[in-house]
Parts: structure tokens; C-alpha cells; sequence
């Protein structure tokens, strides 16, 4: 970082206080640019409805970072410097109301979308007193005693602006698209005769540039990881705003061999993505069971979290009966979501080999083999293998064994 050098008894300029003001703000460009790169990034300014309820809603206060020029104007005697880039940041200290209107014709929906830009400007203009070197004894009232007012600031804010979409029968509006030079940070849904705006109505523009991580978050020792095993609530952690997700489906379970060899049960689907989320959220997991014997191979649960992407259970496999061999499963398990969405595969089919016979393997759930089949001779019964990796599918009975069960599904949150 750059620093003016003063010396006892000379005279103070006035670049020295404007240089010390341009290399201070040159040298946290630099700093913002290493850590944060050189699009555009917001922190904070988080949309909330009003408290008591109504169509007006509050961006709180935050910030933003762009990639723009040094000064595209002189800084009072300090040059103009547009040629250089620079990084430069944005705050806003205090929030940001805006009023929505609800759509006029019942049965439509409009959507409003909230962009933000980095905004820079002049302001608080003031007569200045002047030192007249002619006269001491007599003070200028702006430069050259003509009473004009200057600018005392150049101040840089985050520059908000609501854009509503065309309103449409709900469902079908759509959001509008955010201008160039702006990035979009929320969308606001709003309803024929709705008259408040609560939180369920404010959703995060997904791929909003916003700030996700804090240093603390990355302190040694800090848990970035929830294991999920078992159904329950889950709180999104303070300070956070994108999770990735990922989920396993419940495995399958292998058909019952019915006299000869049951089918193995379907992996269940595998999905992952990145999803924006709100700090103290209160999400519910779903972890999907594992299928079970019945009549034929029960089906595997689907795991996911809360209407966020989910993976879904892998479809039983076919009982045998005697002498005959039954089919591997109907239905692998799929996924949906932002990211990688792998299905599960097929359990396998049993077989009789004469005498001899085999059950169906269990399907592959992502990241893991099903249950191993099992075989003996005629007359043998035995049960099938259940599945051990996260939404594996289990193995087919022979004779008069029952199916494995499936492995049941997991999930994996990181931030």
C-alpha cells in the first residue's frame, strides 16, 4: 500500500489527505480482488418482510463488490485515473424499503425481481471557507469568495432497484430478466388479492453472486458436514447461504424365492446440488428406508431435503416360485435436483441352472455395490443379502429364504 510522506514544518497540501484517501482505497480494492476475484459479489442485503406484514418488503443493509477504474473523474487536484482497474465496494448501512403491488385480474401472479449495482457519485455539497492570501484578515466563501457550493464527498453505495415481471395465471409468470450491469439477488412472488408479504412469498434468485463464506467458517476445526442418517429437522448454520446437498435413496429389497430364486432389489437414485438457503432456516431431511420383504421386494424410500433435491428409492425385486427363476427389480431409483442426478441400477435377475440355483445381485446404488447374491443346490433355502452401502439394493431369497433388505439412504450436507 502506497503512504504520503509529510515532514515537520512544511506545508500541508491538500493531496495529501487525498492521496492517503485513494491509496487506502487502491490497496482494499487489491484485497478484494485476491479473495473475491473480479465479478460481482453481495454480502448481507437480505430481503425480509415488515413486521407487522404488509406489500412492502426491506433489503437490509450490506454490500457489493464490482470490477471498475481507479477514478473515472478527478478526486479534487488529484488527476483522473480511468485507465487502471480496480475493485471497488459498495456499502449500504441502512435498509432499503420497497412497496409491491399485487396483480389486478384474479387467478394471476407476478413476480418481482431485486437487482442490485455498485454506484458511485459525489455528493454533500457545501460552501467551503477559503483562505484569501491577498487579505488575510478577510474569509473567501468558496473558491474565488463566489459562494459556491463544492461536493465533500465521493461515496460508494449499493444502488437497489425493483423490477417487476408481467403478471400472468399463476404458475406461468415468469421473472424478469436482470439488466446488464446489475446482478439479481431476489424474487419476490406476489398474488391476486394479496394484501402482506410473508417469507414464504421471497425466494433467492438462484445463482445470486452472493457472499456464501465467512473467514470464521474456515477456521481449522470448524464442522463444514452433517452426516444424516435418520429423519429429522436440520437448521441451516448462521452466517450461511448455499448448502451442497447430497442424497442417496433407499435400496430396494430382493424378492423372496418362492420355492426357486428371488430377483435382487434396484440401487436407489443419487442426486447433488447447491442450493441458496437462509441463515437459521428450519429444514426437514428425509432419510428413505430401506425396502423390505412382502409380496415381491418392497420398494426403497426417497431421501431429500425439504422441496430441495431428493433422490428416490430403488423398486423392489420379483419373488421366484418353484422351479422358476424371478425378474430383478422394475424401477431404479432416479434423482432430482441442481447437480449430478445418477440412477441407481437394476437388481439382477436369479437363475436355475438345473438342479443349481442363484439369486438376483442387488442393484448399485452411487458410490456403491449392491448385496451379493446367493446360491446352493435344490432343495436349499437361504435368505438374501441386504445391502450394506448407502442405498444399495439387497439380493433375492432361494427356496423358501425371504429377500435382503435394502440399505437405506443417506445424506451428506457441506457448507
Amino acid at each position: 500500500m502506497d503512504r504520503s510522506i509529510v515532514y515537520p514544518g512544511s506545508i500541508p497540501l491538500d493531496t495529501d489527505l487525498l492521496s492517503v484517501n485513494r491509496n487506502t482505497m487502491i490497496a482494499l480494492g487489491a484485497l478484494a480482488q485476491a479473495t473475491l476475484g473480479t465479478g460481482m459479489v453481495a454480502d448481507g442485503l437480505v430481503c425480509a418482510p415488515t413486521a407487522p406484514a404488509s406489500l412492502t418488503v426491506t433489503v437490509g443493509p450490506g454490500s457489493i463488490t464490482a470490477l471498475t477504474v481507479v477514478d473515472p473523474l478527478s478526486y479534487g487536484s488529484l488527476a483522473a485515473d480511468p485507465a487502471d482497474a480496480l475493485v471497488k465496494m459498495g456499502v449500504n448501512l441502512t435498509p432499503t424499503p420497497f412497496t409491491l403491488t399485487a396483480p389486478t385480474t384474479s387467478g394471476q401472479s407476478v413476480n418481482f425481481l431485486i437487482q442490485a449495482s455498485f454506484e458511485e457519485s459525489d455528493s454533500t455539497p457545501v460552501v467551503l471557507p477559503y483562505y484569501n492570501a491577498a487579505n488575510p484578515a478577510q474569509p473567501y466563501s468558496g473558491p474565488a469568495n463566489a459562494g459556491t457550493a463544492q461536493n465533500t464527498q465521493r461515496i460508494q453505495r449499493v444502488q437497489l432497484e425493483l423490477k417487476p415481471g408481467a403478471a400472468a395465471a399463476a404458475g406461468s409468470q415468469t421473472t424478469p430478466p436482470v439488466d446488464s450491469g446489475w446482478v439479481g439477488l431476489t424474487v419476490i412472488t406476489v398474488n391476486y388479492g394479496q394484501t402482506s408479504i410473508d417469507a414464504s412469498s421471497i425466494q433467492a434468485l438462484p445463482g445470486a453472486p452472493t457472499l456464501h463464506f465467512k473467514l470464521p467458517q474456515l477456521a481449522p476445526g470448524v464442522s463444514r458436514m452433517a452426516v444424516i442418517a435418520a429423519s429429522g429437522p436440520w437448521t441451516v448454520p448462521a452466517g450461511v447461504s448455499l448448502i451442497r446437498m447430497r442424497a442417496w435413496g433407499g435400496g430396494g429389497c430382493g424378492g423372496n424365492g418362492g420355492g426357486g430364486a428371488g430377483g435382487g432389489g434396484a440401487g436407489g437414485g443419487y442426486s447433488e446440488g447447491y442450493y441458496p438457503v437462509t441463515p437459521g432456516e428450519a429444514l426437514y431431511a428425509t432419510i428413505g428406508v430401506g425396502g423390505t420383504s412382502g409380496s415381491n421386494g418392497g420398494n426403497g424410500g426417497a431421501t431429500g431435503l425439504s422441496a430441495l433435491g431428493s433422490g428416490s428409492g430403488g423398486g423392489g425385486g420379483l419373488d421366484g416360485s418353484a422351479g422358476a427363476a424371478g425378474s430383478g427389480s422394475g424401477q431404479p431409483g432416479a434423482g432430482f435436483g441442481t447437480g449430478a442426478l445418477i440412477a441407481g441400477s437394476p437388481g439382477q435377475g436369479g437363475m436355475i441352472l438345473g438342479g443349481p440355483m442363484l439369486s438376483g445381485a442387488g442393484g448399485t446404488a452411487f458410490g456403491g455395490a449392491g448385496a451379493v447374491a446367493v446360491g446352493g443346490g435344490t432343495g436349499a433355502t437361504l435368505n438374501g443379502n441386504a445391502g450394506a452401502t448407502p442405498g444399495s439394493g439387497g439380493s433375492g431369497g432361494i427356496g423358501n429364504g425371504i429377500g435382503g433388505n435394502g440399505a437405506p439412504g443417506l445424506m451428506i450436507i457441506e457448507w
